[in-house]
């Protein structure tokens, strides 16, 4: 294989990856798995807040009907859109109870997408009252905040 061949061959793949970029970011942040037209309220215990990229993660145990906790997950923003608003690696801890508004998950299981939550001295940080997710092209896909 020539240099000049190597050369266009790489421009090749550079390119298909440019392209090909903003389609996958696109994809991922697609939150169509939960009920946008839908609000749910949850009171429980901080299992553990996971300060991840690309989302990050509230773990609570919220008591059931007949009181046994049930595990809960809680997907939210980035760490950096979190940072924007307030939010620290420590703002939850274990242990630490809480009260939240989420959009449930469409299949009923034990999960959701972040709106709000009540810290135990009042402090309130999310929007429980913001439009509804637009997941549709063209819209603010995946917007959590």
């Amino acid at each position: 294989m020539t240099s000049r061949l190597r050369r266009q061959l790489l421009g090749l793949i550079a390119g298909a990856a440019g392209i090909a970029a903003p389609f996958a970011a696109y994809a991922h942040h697609s939150f169509a798995m939960f009920d946008a037209e839908k609000k749910t309220e949850l009171e429980g215990i901080v299992k553990e807040f996971q300060w991840t990229n690309p989302h990050a993660w509230i773990m609570l145990n919220v008591a059931g009907e007949q009181g046994a906790p049930q595990a809960w997950a809680i997907e939210m923003n980035g760490p950096s859109g979190l940072v924007r608003q307030g939010w620290k690696p420590k703002t939850l801890t274990p242990g630490m109870p809480i009260k939240l508004v989420i959009h449930p998950l469409k299949d009923g299981t034990h999960g959701g997408q972040f709106m709000q939550v009540t810290l135990p001295d009042g402090t309130v940080i999310g929007n429980a009252n913001r439009e509804p997710v637009n997941d549709t092209p063209g819209g603010r896909a995946g917007e959590t905040q």
